[in-house]
């Protein structure tokens, strides 16, 4: 059976009473009231036996009235019939569902079609504003079935992405500290990728759009939520931290759902914008090994490889910047932490994260930066073909402009590590073959003049470990002096 069964056609409609359509539709006021009616006799308290026990009620929908309120959800999707569903009150019917119905089905239903009215501004503005509605549409987040739990964040997404409500979502997410632990445990337990990606997508919105509360759900993992019980949430939570459920969620999307993981990694590097939230990634028991080893496995094994076209960094692009922007910050992160030992000690201190100055990694990132030349001057060509097209050419400059952020990004990254090479790592990538006279060239002429500082020190260490290719280079970029 199709999960949402067509709508009725007019001439199913047309029984006694025919002829009332709902707003320009040709759906029947007639009909729709009628199941709106039969909704609230399946809820209905007369309609338990006595002899029946609770684990019984209602637990399965009827074949005909399952078809019935699935077309009800198509047709949700229309402006007049969710706003007809509105005038007859139908929130506070699918409530009654909520709070009575034992059936699974029934519940995903009703928060689907509710998800489907949301989408039109006022009525989502009046679905928002019932404080008693919002607080069970919360509750179903820890809902025990994963249609429902999808719906639910459907729902949650289309309320917190129209402005006139999403801070009022906010607040009341930011008041149910329970919503952490639901969320934490779907990411950290589920294996359905789709809800997994439209439970990123909830999480992501809310911390683009509140910091307060993003650093709330960093720190939550210290303690025990406090807010009001659920009574069908998951007993027995473990102690939720958000990085490692982050991970977990997008170890499950990474292969299936490449949209997927561009939520959960632009998650992370949203987190990289507090330092509460540096801290809760590479300060955590494994050093942050957990998170680095993912990002670079991504970059080196995954994305943009030496067998895909140069196009590739297009497709990309967004995905890139948000993993490179967290390797960035916890390099520099973990950087510092060296520093400030090597102070503190009488003696120098070695750099402890080794797998940081990884030789894969810089040839990737050359890599990245070799693809980006290619794509630009495709683009430059493409460009003096289409001049006379104004969208094309507004698009392509959208390009350019997202495919400058992962340069500045990549090149922030790639300039920090270089700083840090040593002869042997130096030796290491030219044995390797991620170094040699056209990588260096490639970096160089994407670094200078703006990381002169970190070209200059490469260079010096360079000519310690290949003399005549460090000549070479110099050639090439006369304004680069090395003291032998």
């Amino acid at each position: 059976m199709d999960r949402n069964p067509s709508p009725p056609s007019s001439e199913a409609e047309e029984e006694e009473g025919g002829g009332d359509a709902v707003g320009n539709t040709m759906y029947s006021k007639h009909w729709l009231f009628s199941i709106l009616t039969r909704l609230i006799e399946v809820i209905s308290p007369e309609k338990t036996e006595p002899t029946v026990s609770p684990e019984e009620i209602q637990t399965e929908l009827d074949e005909e009235m399952e078809n019935d309120i699935c077309k009800v959800w198509d047709m949700s999707m229309d402006e007049d019939v969710a706003s007809f569903l509105q005038e007859f009150n139908a929130p506070d019917i699918f409530m009654g569902v909520f709070a009575k119905s034992k059936c699974p089905r029934l519940t995903e239903i009703c928060v689907g079609i509710l998800g489907n009215m949301a989408c039109f501004q006022d009525i989502c503005m009046s679905i928002s504003k019932d404080e008693n509605l919002g607080q069970v549409l919360l509750q179903r987040l820890c809902d025990s079935d994963s249609p429902t739990l999808l719906e639910t964040s459907r729902l949650l997404l289309t309320c917190l992405s129209q402005p006139e409500v999403a801070n009022v979502w906010v607040e009341r997410i930011r008041e149910n500290p329970s919503v952490y632990d639901c969320v934490c445990f779907i990411m950290s337990s589920s294996t359905n990728v789709e809800l997994l990606v439209k439970v990123g997508e909830v999480v992501d919105k809310l911390f683009d759009l509140d910091e307060e509360l993003m650093l709330n759900w960093i720190k939550n993992g210290t303690c025990r939520s406090v807010g009001p019980s659920v009574d069908d949430s998951p007993e027995d939570l473990p102690d939720f931290k958000i990085v490692p459920c982050i991970l977990e969620a997008a170890k499950q999307v990474r292969s299936d759902n490449p949209e997927g993981l561009d939520v959960y990694m632009h998650i992370l590097q949203l987190l990289t914008t507090v330092d509460e939230g540096i801290q809760a990634i590479v300060q955590a028991p494994d050093g942050g090994k957990e998170t680095w080893s993912l990002l670079y496995d991504l970059v080196c094994h995954e994305l943009c490889q030496p067998d895909d076209p140069p196009i590739t960094v297009q497709e990309q692009k967004t995905v890139l910047a948000s993993i490179l922007s967290v390797l960035s910050a916890m390099f520099a992160s973990q950087t510092d932490q060296e520093y400030t030992k090597m102070r503190k000690s009488k003696f120098k201190c070695p750099f402890s994260c080794y797998f940081l100055l990884d030789m894969p990694l810089i040839g990737s990132l050359i890599r990245i930066l070799e693809y980006m030349e290619g794509c630009g001057k495709r683009s430059v060509d493409s460009s003096k073909e289409s001049e006379q097209q104004e969208t094309g050419r507004a698009d392509l400059n959208e390009e350019d402009f997202h495919l400058k952020i992962l340069k500045d990004i990549c090149c922030e990254l790639l300039s920090n590590m270089l700083q840090e090479l040593t002869k042997e790592n130096t030796l290491e990538g030219l044995h390797q073959g991620h170094l040699n006279e056209q990588t260096c060239s490639c970096a160089f002429q994407n670094l200078l003049p703006l990381y002169f500082a970190s070209v200059e020190s490469f260079l010096e260490v360079l000519r310690e470990a290949d003399q005549t290719l460090a000549d070479n280079l110099e050639k090439r970029f006369p304004n680069l002096k090395v003291q032998a």
